[in-house]
């Protein structure tokens, strides 16, 4: 019986995770996502829900390339931002399913990446699987986050209207009147 070797996913060999059908998961405190940590705010509670992960890895078919690796990238999380339109905190869930294929060569994949649905990236011999999960998070996250009703919305005060007496043309309608005054 055969083990299957373990990979890590800081340096992560893509093509022989791929070429084994290797499959990981885990999850990272939020706080080990700095780029992630950075660009939200800290829940209201102030804990912090783990980075939830998984990691699949394949040979497929990439149109015009042939089979490549391919990896199959799963995460969840929850993160706080800040309503647009209140204000106010919010806690939102970011969840990520993406597949990516890796080719040999930033041309390849620069040019393979404009016609697959599907993003393409370089090859490397070692690959950061936290970085590149920790990206997709960030694209992932709303653009303009708000509530979908937003639990105490903002106090709208009108300005009041001034009075007759200082409304801007009552000196003008007063010299029309022939008061001769203002």
């Amino acid at each position: 019986m055969s083990s299957r070797p373990a990979f890590d996913p800081t340096r992560l060999d893509v093509a022989a995770f791929s070429a084994g059908h290797g499959a990981m998961a885990g999850s990272w405190p939020l706080r080990s996502l700095p780029r992630l940590t950075s660009a939200t705010l800290p829940l209201a509670d102030g804990g912090e829900d783990p980075v939830a992960w998984r990691a699949e890895g394949a040979s497929a078919p990439l149109l015009g390339a042939g089979m490549q690796p391919a990896l199959r990238l799963a995460a969840d999380a929850s993160v706080g931002l800040e309503c647009q339109r209140c204000l106010q905190r919010m806690v939102v869930p970011v969840k990520v399913d993406r597949r990516l294929f890796f080719v040999a060569g930033e041309d390849a994949a620069a040019s393979l990446d404009t016609e697959s649905e599907d993003d393409v990236l370089t090859l490397e011999p070692s690959l950061d699987l936290r970085s590149l999960i920790e990206d997709e998070l960030l694209l992932a996250l709303p653009l303009v986050p708000r509530h979908e009703v937003c639990p105490e919305p903002l106090p709208f005060e009108a300005e009041p209207e001034p009075p007759a007496s200082e409304h801007p043309f009552a000196a003008l309608a007063a010299l029309k009147r022939g008061s001769g005054s203002p």
